[in-house]
């Protein structure tokens, strides 16, 4: 029987959204006090709709921290870490021939920029612990390296990807584009990855990861960041990166509904431009969590989103403190769809 893979969108319904948890060894160390209440007020929010994964060093502390929640819905896994970016050391989910299956890949902090040897094994203890349901099966899919926010699937047939983050240096250079591609299809299943080569944000560490960029909202909808300041540094790429868009098509031919979520306000801090980015939202069960930057734009982009999103609440949650470490709201968390946990 011919194996059929079926690589969910993030719309699709979920069982549970997995955060792990700042702690005093990671970079965070200085900044736990501001970082912590975003994490509290994300998992808040996943908690009133579906399950949450916690990977934690400490139980007892992350419970001190949440306060009187519905612990009900909470499922704390005690497991060391090197940071706090689950979209990129957490698994990838997946169903074969109808059965769930998670993809173990190898994380490298970014191309070995930072280190990775405990987020690295997080996948591992997570099995080793009957996290997820006894029918989920895990694949370990070394020596390839992949990070959740550098791929979107629309459900339908199609990867959006960009070129800077799957093609750049320490990750995969063993392979050029075509065969990249051709290994991207067959273990997700999909007719074909749409290239994204422009786009890019100050102060990001992900090589232009496409979660910080343009996002499928639908099989037939992308949203993504416009830029309309020519003074901006990102307003030619961006520009290029919206030409892409546009020219794109769907399966059936037709062009893309696109949606533009305005260009984040510079934040900078300790004399650097941070890659603030309301594309980094999540989609949850009921609802969309958007990031918010103490901005007028923030309002702008709820509207947008909730043009994109009629039947679903949009949450707006202040990320200022999670982008002083180069990530915001998509990149903290790993969603795992119905019947996975």
């Amino acid at each position: 029987m011919e194996q059929t893979i079926f690589f969910p969108p993030e719309w699709y319904p979920q069982s549970a959204v997995q955060l792990t948890w700042p702690h005093e060894e990671t970079d965070w160390q200085t900044l736990l006090d501001e970082v912590i209440p975003c994490f509290v007020a994300i998992a808040k929010e996943i908690i009133k709709r579906e399950k949450l994964l916690i990977v934690c060093r400490s139980e007892k502390e992350v419970r001190e921290q949440l306060g009187e929640v519905n612990y009900e819905q909470i499922l704390f896994r005690e497991l060391e870490s090197n940071d706090t970016w689950a979209r990129d050391h957490g698994a990838v989910s997946v169903f074969e021939n109808g059965e769930p299956v998670v993809y173990d890949f190898v994380f490298n902090g970014w191309g070995m920029k930072f280190p990775a040897n405990d987020d690295n094994q997080i996948n591992t203890g997570l099995f080793c612990t009957d996290t997820f349901k006894k029918e989920v099966r895990k694949v370990c899919m070394y020596p390839f390296v992949l990070e959740g926010g550098s791929i979107e699937s629309d459900g339908a047939g199609t990867l959006l990807t960009t070129s800077e983050c799957l093609m750049s240096n320490n990750r995969n250079d063993y392979l050029n584009e075509e065969q990249l591609e051709y290994h991207l299809k067959e273990i997700f299943g999909v007719e074909r990855v749409l290239w994204l080569n422009n786009g890019y944000l100050a102060g990001d560490d992900t090589d232009s990861h496409i979660d910080t960029l343009a996002r499928f909202c639908r099989k037939d909808a992308i949203a993504y960041v416009k830029c309309t300041d020519e003074a901006d540094e990102h307003y030619p790429e961006l520009r290029e990166m919206e030409k892409e868009l546009m020219a794109f098509t769907q399966l059936n031919g037709e062009s893309y509904e696109l949606y533009a979520l305005p260009m984040a306000d510079p934040v900078e801090w300790e004399g650097e431009r941070l890659p603030a980015t309301y594309a980094n939202f999540l989609i949850i069960n009921g609802a969309v969590l958007l990031p918010y930057y103490n901005s007028p734009k923030d309002a702008i982009a709820k509207s947008v989103l909730q043009q994109v999103f009629p039947d679903r609440e949009i949450v707006g949650i202040n990320c200022l403190p999670l982008i002083k470490q180069h990530g915001s709201l998509h990149c903290v968390t790993m969603q795992y769809p119905e019947n996975f946990i």
